[in-house]
């Protein structure tokens, strides 16, 4: 009997999958209803744009929003409420702008790119050469790129596909000599708006400035060039790096009620660029995170696990938040049972990516041989599907194969499981790293279904018996 009474007990710590639904169900219809009828998340989310605004690292605004953040978690009802510094970059933009001097004048909107050094005080003029691709800009060749600035007008294939453009571009055109880079914005459609980013210089090249122009002029200045008439263009950046900043991460949690050790971290990131209002990038994403944090708090709801939400500060030109916090877990970072980051928008949630590290490999410690990390079982996944479900009523509940994002990746690199939220992003490109990004582009329903999807995950995820990860 004592056997056959075990045995009971352990088969009832080993939920069936097919039995997720079912016991989360009331549970989670709760957590929707109460997401749905908020108000309180989007006040915070408002006053975060309109009273804040943007956010760039080692800026006065930045650390505001920290201040305000701590502040706020605490009023949630949230314990453990730490801001762990983190040192940043410190990039300041100063006064920019571009003119097109021939064949015509014409002014140029553009934003200089992240990271970005500056032009001389008088700035650079020179005649502009139009490229669509790396392999064009090699086949010019030295003679034809030398003393020139390079316009990098790749086709729209999407934005991973074609940020590599912003990224690197500046100094595959310094190599062969170019004293300036434009690149075209990146998105598929604008009303002449330029789009800001980071770039990021390779070691050992001459480091050139660099600035996004719009979609509409970086086509204008292509059509010409393919007509063979010049274009001269003169650009003047104030921009430069100083000397780190002194900044930091902002946590608060829900202490788990039989394994606090054990944690089930959410966010996203507090920086955004010197423009706009970071509503979208990021500032979406962390309020959603903190406001689905704070309605299990405001529910009463306890589970097994702790539920930590974080806001990583320097995503947006760095990275180092997501790094420190890494850092800081040191050894116990395999107490992470799962990492979920919200950063493409707060648009119609479709569901998450879900994955492990799987191919990635981490180092236990600096000097330490690389060791493989486990990839998603089937069993996991169909789990995570499980969990997904439960969300089937506002859409949100789809599970794709890749989990992650750029603050949780050092998370995932250490083999903690990892969760992406995607959405429709039907406008987010239209707005992304743009003077547009502001409040009135959140859709009140939308916000409030993601903090319904990130409640309901992070719930399941915390309360469930075995960790998600260990599911084979």
């Amino acid at each position: 009997m004592k056997k056959s009474g075990a045995l009971l007990v352990c088969c009832s710590l080993l939920l069936p999958a097919a039995d997720i639904e079912s016991q989360y169900r009331d549970v989670s219809k709760k957590i929707i209803e109460a997401a749905l009828a908020d108000q309180e998340g989007l006040d915070r989310l408002q006053y975060l744009c309109d009273r804040i605004g943007h956010r760039l690292s080692g800026s006065e605004s930045l650390e505001k929003a920290i201040q305000w953040s701590a502040a706020e978690m605490k009023k949630a009802g949230l314990t453990n409420v730490q801001t762990p510094p983190v040192k940043v970059p410190h990039w300041v933009r100063g006064n920019e702008y571009a003119t097109m001097l021939a064949p015509t004048v014409k002014k140029l909107p553009m934003l200089g790119l992240g990271m970005s050094v500056g032009t001389p005080p008088e700035g650079i003029t020179a005649d502009v050469v139009t490229v669509a691709s790396f392999d064009e800009l090699a086949a010019l060749g030295k003679e034809k790129v030398q003393g020139k600035i390079v316009l990098f007008d790749p086709v729209w294939e999407g934005y991973g596909q074609t940020v590599i453009y912003r990224a690197t571009g500046a100094s595959r055109a310094a190599e062969l000599g170019a004293v300036g880079v434009l690149v075209r914005s990146m998105t598929g459609r604008s009303l002449a708006t330029p789009h800001t980013g980071g770039l990021n210089y390779i070691a050992g090249v001459a480091k050139i400035p660099a600035a996004a122009i719009t979609v509409e002029d970086a086509a204008l200045i292509h059509r010409l060039a393919k007509g063979g008439v010049p274009v001269k263009v003169k650009l003047m950046m104030e921009a430069k790096t100083l000397p780190d900043a002194d900044s930091h991460n902002v946590m608060g949690e829900i202490r788990g009620s039989e394994k606090p050790e054990e944690v089930v971290v959410l966010g996203g990131h507090i920086d955004s660029w010197d423009i706009g209002q970071g509503a979208n990038d990021d500032g979406s994403g962390v309020i959603a995170a903190f406001q689905a944090v704070a309605l299990l708090q405001k529910l009463g709801l306890k589970p097994k696990r702790t539920i930590r939400v974080v806001f990583w500060v320097n995503e947006e030109n760095g990275g180092a938040g997501g790094r420190a916090y890494r850092a800081m877990l040191g050894d116990a970072a395999k107490n992470h049972v799962a990492a979920i980051e919200m950063d493409g928008g707060a648009e119609k949630p479709l569901g998450f990516g879900y994955g492990t590290g799987g191919a990635q490999r981490r180092r236990t410690t600096a000097n330490a041989p690389a060791t493989p990390v486990k990839a998603t079982s089937a069993a996991s996944f169909q789990r995570a599907v499980d969990i997904g479900k439960l969300l089937s009523g506002i859409g949100g509940g789809q599970m794709t194969p890749g989990g992650g994002g750029a603050d949780i990746a050092p998370l995932l690199a250490a083999g903690v499981p990892g969760f992406g939220v995607q959405t429709g992003g039907g406008h987010y490109n239209d707005w992304h790293h743009t003077d547009s990004d502001t409040f009135d582009k959140i859709v009140p329903s939308e916000f409030r279904a993601n903090v319904a999807s990130l409640a309901v995950l992070s719930f399941v995820l915390a309360d469930m018996p075995e960790r998600i990860g260990d599911i084979e």
